[in-house]
């Protein structure tokens, strides 16, 4: 596998990575609510690595070969977005009182969330059915899989380095400042919400 093309894919993939979306909104409320933003950027790289599985197995095309099982996957995948950004805005975080609040929640939990908001996203599998065979080479040495799951690996590992940044960056800015925290996190909330509804939406009209 060429060099060029790990290095092509890479800056696709950063760039893909700094547009804001449903992984933004649930690393920056993490950044607010948690102590340490580790575990809900480790589930988002757990569900980019199994949609890389997902797509290498080649499960991914007939996913969306098969209109029944991807409106239903984006319908899922839809109302967990929803579900996150109703719970955000219930019980928005505030940095300010995350040391006095309780136990934080544990941290499986955490990145089972994670890997929910990233991994059951239909748009992220439709997108690495789309781009990752772009970047493979039909007679390299590599098998297409292998070559697949490499570009896979680059793009987890783009996420974890990006989505940690910001969730350090929210948490460091927004810490003493409570108000504007509570906004921040409500508009993370909006924003997940919004993006399941034009996720279902999208599919329904289609």
């Amino acid at each position: 596998m060429a060099t060029t093309s790990i290095a092509g894919f890479w800056a696709v993939s950063v760039l893909l990575v700094l547009v804001p979306g449903a992984d933004w909104a649930y690393t920056i409320a993490a950044g607010l609510r948690d102590r340490s933003v580790l575990p809900a950027v480790g589930g988002l790289m757990v569900g980019y690595a199994a949609l890389t599985g997902v797509v290498a197995a080649g499960v991914a095309a007939l996913i969306a070969s098969t209109p029944a099982v991807l409106t239903a996957l984006t319908a899922l995948g839809a109302l967990y977005l929803t579900w996150l950004g109703v719970a955000t805005l219930r019980r928005p975080p505030a940095p300010a009182a995350s040391a006095e609040a309780g136990p934080a929640a544990p941290w499986v939990r955490r990145v089972l969330i994670g890997a929910g908001t990233s991994g059951l996203n239909p748009k992220g599998l439709l997108l690495f059915l789309a781009l990752l065979p772009q970047f493979t080479d039909q007679d390299g040495a590599w098998p297409p899989a292998a070559q697949i799951g490499a570009l896979g690996l680059v793009h987890t590992l783009s996420c974890g380095a990006v989505y940690a940044c910001v969730g350090v960056l929210a948490r460091t800015v927004l810490h003493a400042r409570p108000a504007a925290a509570r906004a921040v996190a409500r508009t993370s909330g909006v924003a997940m919400i919004v993006i399941g509804a034009a996720l279902l939406v999208e599919r329904l009209s289609g």
